[in-house]
C-alpha cells in the first residue's frame, strides 16, 4: 500500500507547479475578444446569455463583455423579467444566468451597468440621483469584490456610447448643454466613486474593479467640437476609456489603423492621471464590420487591421462587436457577427480562434523558458506577428 502511495503523491507535487502555469497562461490578457448584447438567434436550449457566452468561451477567449441593467431580459430573450431583481447587485446575485456567466472561466469581464433606479442627469444629477448611482455601484463591486476574492477576475463596470447619451436625439451636430456636460460628469464619478470606495472597503485579493466611461464621437472631438472626450473626460475620475470606435473606421485595411491609432491617443490626452494604473488606459470596446456592407473575407482583413493597430498602440482590449448578430432592421441581419444566424462561423471568428490559440502557445512557451509571464511590450511584439 505503501508503495502505491508514494508514486501518486510524488505526481501530484511534480503537477503542482504546471496546474499553476496553466492558470497564468489561461488567465492572461491576450487583448483581443468580443461580446453579447442584446441577442436576436440561440441555436440551443440555454439561455441566450448562457449560451453566447459558452460561444465565446469554445472560440478560445476569456474576455467577456455583457449588459447589466433593469430591461435585461430585452437584451437576453430568454431570460425572465424577475420583480426581485432591484438592483444590480441583486442581478449579479440573484439572476442564475448572471451568476452562471460570471462564475465562468473568464479572466477579465465587462459590464455595461445601469442601475435600476435610474439617474436623469440631463438637466442636472440631483444630491438623490447622486446617491442612488453611487450606491448600486458600490453594492455591485462590493459583491464581486467579495465573491470572486482569489479568483483571478478583473470586472469593469461602464457603459454603452456616451455621446449618444449626451447628443439630443443622436444628431451629432446639435451640441450638449453645459447642464447635460456637467450632469454626465457628475454621473461618472459618482459611479466612480462607488467603485474606488468598494475598493477601500472591502477586503480582497487577486480581483480587482474598475470603472469605466465609453466615448463614440471622436472625430468631432477632435475638431473641436462639444463632446464627452473634450468635455465630461476631464472632469472625470474614471479609471479607464472605452472607445466605441465606429467614426474612425474605414473600409481600407492601409488606413483604418493610422486614423485609430490618432484617436486613441487625442482620447488618452484628454483622461486624467490616475495613480496605480499601469500602461494605456483606452481601449476600443467596439470595433465591427457589418456583412450588409462588406463581403464576410473583408470583414476578416478590415478586423485584423483594427486588431494589428490596437496591438501596436497599447490597449488594453479591442472587442468585436459581436459574437451573434444584434441588429435585425426590416426582418434582415445587417452582419454583425462571428456565428451567423445559421450557425456557421464566419472568417473573422476563424481569425481571431486562430489568434487566441498562438498567442497562447506564445505566452506557455515563453513563461516555459523564461520562467516568468512576458511584459506587456513583449507580448504585443509577439502578438503581431501573429496578425501579419
Amino acid at each position: 500500500m505503501l508503495q502505491t502511495m508514494m508514486p501518486l503523491a510524488g505526481l501530484a507535487l511534480l503537477a503542482a507547479p504546471a496546474l499553476a502555469a496553466d492558470r497564468r497562461v489561461e488567465g492572461f490578457n491576450y487583448v483581443l475578444g468580443t461580446q453579447t448584447i442584446g441577442v436576436k438567434y440561440t441555436f440551443t436550449k440555454e439561455t441566450s446569455l448562457v449560451e453566447t457566452a459558452r460561444a465565446i468561451l469554445n472560440m478560445g477567449s476569456n474576455v467577456l463583455k455583457i449588459s447589466m441593467e433593469k430591461d435585461y431580459s430585452k437584451q437576453y430573450p430568454g431570460l425572465p423579467a424577475d420583480p426581485a431583481m432591484r438592483s444590480l447587485a441583486d442581478l449579479a446575485r440573484l439572476e442564475p444566468s448572471y451568476r452562471a456567466v460570471l462564475a465562468m472561466p473568464f479572466s477579465h469581464i465587462l459590464l455595461w451597468t445601469y442601475p435600476f433606479d435610474g439617474a436623469a442627469w440631463a438637466d442636472g444629477l440631483s444630491e438623490e440621483e447622486r446617491a442612488r448611482t453611487y450606491r448600486e455601484h458600490y453594492d455591485l463591486a462590493a459583491y464581486l469584490l467579495r465573491t470572486f476574492s482569489g479568483s483571478g477576475k478583473t470586472f469593469y463596470l461602464g457603459h454603452w456610447e456616451g455621446d449618444w447619451h449626451l447628443h439630443p436625439s443622436y444628431d451629432p451636430s446639435k451640441d450638449p448643454s453645459e447642464v447635460s456636460l456637467q450632469g454626465m460628469a457628475d454621473w461618472l464619478n459618482a459611479r466612480q466613486k462607488g467603485i474606488d470606495d468598494a475598493r477601500r472597503d472591502v477586503a480582497h485579493r487577486r480581483v480587482e474593479v474598475y470603472g469605466y466611461t465609453e466615448v463614440n464621437l471622436v472625430q468631432k472631438a477632435m475638431k473641436g467640437g462639444k463632446t464627452l472626450t473634450n468635455d465630461v473626460l476631464p472632469r472625470t475620475s474614471v479609471d479607464f476609456v472605452s472607445y466605441s470606435s465606429y467614426d474612425s473606421l474605414t473600409a481600407d485595411p492601409a488606413t483604418v489603423g493610422d486614423r485609430l491609432k490618432a484617436a486613441l491617443t487625442y482620447i488618452e490626452g484628454k483622461l486624467p492621471a490616475k495613480k496605480g494604473i499601469e500602461g494605456r488606459r483606452v481601449f476600443i470596446g467596439e470595433y465591427g464590420f457589418p456583412t450588409q456592407f462588406h463581403t464576410p473575407e473583408k470583414q476578416s482583413d478590415l478586423s485584423r487591421a483594427v486588431a494589428r493597430a490596437a496591438l501596436e498602440w497599447g490597449c488594453r482590449f479591442a472587442l468585436y462587436w459581436e459574437m451573434y448578430c444584434n441588429e435585425k432592421p426590416d426582418g434582415k441581419h445587417r452582419g454583425f457577427w462571428m456565428i451567423n444566424d445559421k450557425g456557421e462561423k464566419q472568417p473573422v471568428y476563424d481569425l481571431h480562434e486562430r489568434y487566441l490559440r498562438g498567442a497562447k502557445a506564445g505566452v506557455a512557451a515563453f513563461l516555459k523558458e523564461k520562467r516568468r509571464l512576458p511584459t506587456d511590450a513583449e507580448f504585443r511584439a509577439m502578438a503581431v506577428e501573429l496578425l501579419k
